[in-house]
């Protein structure tokens, strides 16, 4: 109830966001993830491709059947806030 006894009116406000690539400096940084699609081993995350192509190598010859390999990318995103309407 409003001060004189009647119904609060409510307002509301829209904003519009955007997404994109989060570019702060304390964003988590990109990472690279070699995993084994035989069986679903994976390499820990690196900061390049190098890495995880070396552990797949590392992986096949301890796995000669295992032939099929998928990179994971992260890339952190941000929605950024845009004016209030």
């Amino acid at each position: 109830m409003g001060p004189r006894g009647g119904a609060r009116r409510a307002t509301y406000r829209f904003r519009e966001y955007t997404i994109g690539l989060d570019r702060r400096p304390q964003a988590e940084p990109h990472s690279f993830t070699m995993q084994c699609a035989d069986c679903g081993d994976h390499s820990a995350p690196h900061g390049s491709g190098e890495g995880g192509t070396e552990w797949a190598v590392a992986h096949l010859k301890a796995h000669p059947g295992h032939l099929a390999y998928r990179e994971i990318i992260t890339r952190p995103y941000r929605f950024e806030p845009g004016v209030w309407r």
